[in-house]
């Protein structure tokens, strides 16, 4: 069985910046991507918040990202909100070679 099945392929590990978020649509989801050393985060892109699709222009610090609307902040790690409930959906990365591969799914949204 491949270990890349259901993954898709991004973007090169290389075209990711130092916490700097990047932002992708994998299989119509909206995905923000974060880069912290070897690491890399990938996380929905929408805050829940407003339902804005900014989070990849959110400022990194200590594995936290904020959003850059109203500050509301969640794990890079798990997605969580700093309090500890649940925030953004949370992606599987897998790099291969110098590839990042992103596994996503779809959300039934009832805003």
């Amino acid at each position: 069985m491949n270990e890349l099945n259901e993954f898709i392929r991004i973007c090169k590990l290389s075209d990711l910046q130092e916490k700097i978020g990047k932002r992708f649509f994998v299989d119509d989801v909206d995905v923000a991507v974060f880069k912290i050393g070897d690491e890399v985060f990938a996380l929905s892109n929408v805050c829940i918040h407003q339902k804005a699709a900014i989070i990849y222009d959110g400022y990194v610090e200590d594995y936290i990202v904020s959003c850059p609307a109203h500050g509301w902040q969640y794990s890079l790690r798990t997605g969580k909100m700093n309090i500890g409930v649940k925030g953004l959906d949370k992606y599987e990365v897998k790099i291969v070679n110098d590839d990042v591969y992103v596994k996503v799914f779809q959300k039934d949204l009832n805003w």
